[in-house]
């Protein structure tokens, strides 16, 4: 009794909505689910660093090199604030680094996708980032507070990156038909998984419905992904490129456009594992953190040792 009446009080808060901070009282599914979310999201915004890693070396221009560095700089301090907030509901960082190297948790299937040339960071920047950037911008008015307030400066920064992206891939559109032509190239292989980030339908994603009553998710997936098709189409056009998709057209009834069906199938295999890259992912991921432990051992040493000597002083 005492239990329904404190999810009573809970929900009337978020109804109000007033933010939960980490020291107020939560249903433990609402702690669970929050843990699951935002350390996925964290997951993912490191695990991103390493397809636009593999150009650094490769930009076609010191300026694009700097570019890049800066924008893989802000998806590392976005993994921070998003571990920050994740550790304030009482797990760990060791605890949730073992979750994704055993495969307990996931990040963004998009990142399992190979970037074969210089076109395919323009349309990471373009495409994942403008898909993030979507799906973000609702998550600055999610009902837990550090996740909420971390999202507010996430989101000024992908707003640059889409930028980038979609500087890069416009340059390329206009410039030689060979360039075009890898412009439309990475735009047909990425389009599609961009759609799959914001997972699947309602009907069939599982966590939709207590994530939407509990405030974390503000729109479900389909809301999402149709506000990021809308927008994107008319970004494609401007540039001369081409939606790959033969069931794109406007629905003058419903104010979007209608289109095709996504490959569910290849969506859960690349979440279960089974995409082109999860195991060099993975596998990358796993020998940086193990490389970089005495590092850690380092910092710990001093942090403690500066205490100490405060302690004493």
């Amino acid at each position: 009794m005492e239990n329904l009446k404190l999810e009573e009080l809970f929900q009337e808060k978020l109804d109000r909505e007033e933010k939960i901070e980490p020291k107020d009282w939560m249903p433990e599914k609402y702690r669970k689910h929050l843990i699951r979310q935002v350390s996925q999201h964290a997951h993912s915004e490191v695990i991103g660093m390493q397809p636009e890693g593999n150009w650094i070396t490769r930009a076609p221009s010191l300026r694009h090199k700097v570019v890049l560095l800066a924008k893989i700089q802000d998806e590392a301090g976005h993994g921070l604030y998003l571990y920050s907030a994740c550790e304030t509901l009482g797990i760990s960082r060791d605890e949730l680094n073992e979750q994704l190297h055993t495969g307990k948790a996931k990040y963004s299937s998009i990142f399992n996708y190979p970037t074969l040339n210089w076109a395919d960071i323009g349309a990471v920047g373009w495409l994942v980032d403008g898909a993030a950037i979507v799906n973000q911008v609702s998550l600055q008015r999610t009902s837990f507070g550090p996740y909420a307030r971390g999202m507010v400066r996430i989101c000024k920064e992908e707003s640059f990156h889409q930028r980038q992206g979609y500087e890069i891939m416009a340059e390329m559109a206009m410039g030689s038909q060979e360039q075009k032509e890898m412009a439309q190239d990475a735009l047909n292989r990425l389009w599609w998984p961009s759609l799959m980030m914001f997972g699947p339908h309602d009907a069939d994603s599982p966590n939709s419905g207590n994530a939407v009553k509990w405030k974390i998710k503000r729109e479900s997936n389909d809301e999402l992904r149709q506000k990021f098709i809308d927008k994107t189409v008319d970004q494609a056009k401007v540039i001369g490129l081409s939606i790959p998709d033969p069931d794109l057209k406007w629905n003058e009834e419903r104010g979007h456009y209608d289109f095709g069906e996504i490959n569910w199938d290849e969506f859960y295999q690349v979440i279960n594992g089974n995409g082109p890259n999860n195991v060099k992912r993975l596998a990358h991921h796993k020998r940086a953190h193990d490389e970089g432990e005495w590092v850690r051992e380092a910092a710990t040493a001093y942090a403690r040792k500066q205490t100490i000597k405060k302690n004493v002083a």
